[in-house]
């Protein structure tokens, strides 16, 4: 994995950042881990199909309805999904069934989920190939790629590339995968840990609230130009 070096700010600002290591939009404590771990063995195909087809008798649509085929969303405000990490998606999928992270649709449907077929779906989307995307304004671009690479030291803000890596592609069962992720869902995930609204990790909680609106802005964009 591709190594990131903090900007020289002395040894206290060095110790504080990594302390402060923070995972974006609800990124796996070991515990986490530890629960994804001791989901269910996986069935990619099943979960394919459930992904694809939804079930009518449930009244559960497929989800390629809202996030593409394959998890390429192609609707700016819901995300794209296709390689991102299994136990990222699982815990998700778990945590729209607890009062930490409330959104009507996604919440509805996740309830009605069992634990297997949450794992079988996060499986298959761990599968697929995503689609890149690309950042739109160049006069913030350069923002944004010093904050996911070195952070905000003054606000104790860690590098977001000390999590997801250089490259934006995750730590598997630990940090979600970001790259290419459309600039709209990120910049609202941003704001609801920010508000408070979406309440399933301490730490974005804690960044996000260290953040400008320009500044999530700003490495958004970087983030959906990553590959």
């Amino acid at each position: 994995m591709n190594r990131v070096f903090f900007p020289a700010a002395g040894a206290a600002i060095v110790k504080s950042l990594l302390l402060a290591t923070l995972a974006f939009a609800g990124s796996a404590s070991a515990a986490d881990a530890a629960h994804g771990a001791a989901a269910p063995k996986a069935d990619p195909a099943k979960g394919g199909s459930l992904y694809d087809t939804g079930d009518n008798a449930r009244g559960l649509p497929a989800c390629a309805s809202c996030h593409g085929a394959g998890g390429n969303s192609t609707i700016v405000a819901n995300p794209k999904l296709s390689g991102q990490v299994d136990t990222y998606i699982h815990k998700q999928l778990v945590d729209f069934t607890t009062p930490n992270r409330q959104q009507p649709v996604m919440t509805t449907y996740a309830k009605m989920l069992s634990d297997e077929e949450k794992t079988n779906i996060a499986a298959w989307l761990a599968t697929q190939q995503p689609k890149q995307g690309a950042a739109k304004n160049k006069d913030t671009v350069e923002l944004g790629r010093k904050i996911y690479r070195g952070g905000i030291a003054d606000r104790g803000v860690a590098a977001c590339a000390s999590c997801h890596g250089a490259t934006g592609s995750g730590i598997p069962a630990q940090y979600p995968r970001l790259a290419g992720q459309h600039q709209d869902y990120t910049i609202n995930q941003l704001q609801a840990f920010k508000s408070g609204a979406r309440n399933n990790s301490p730490q974005m909680g804690a960044l996000a609230k260290r953040m400008s609106d320009e500044e999530m802005k700003a490495v958004a964009d970087y983030i959906a130009g990553l590959k």
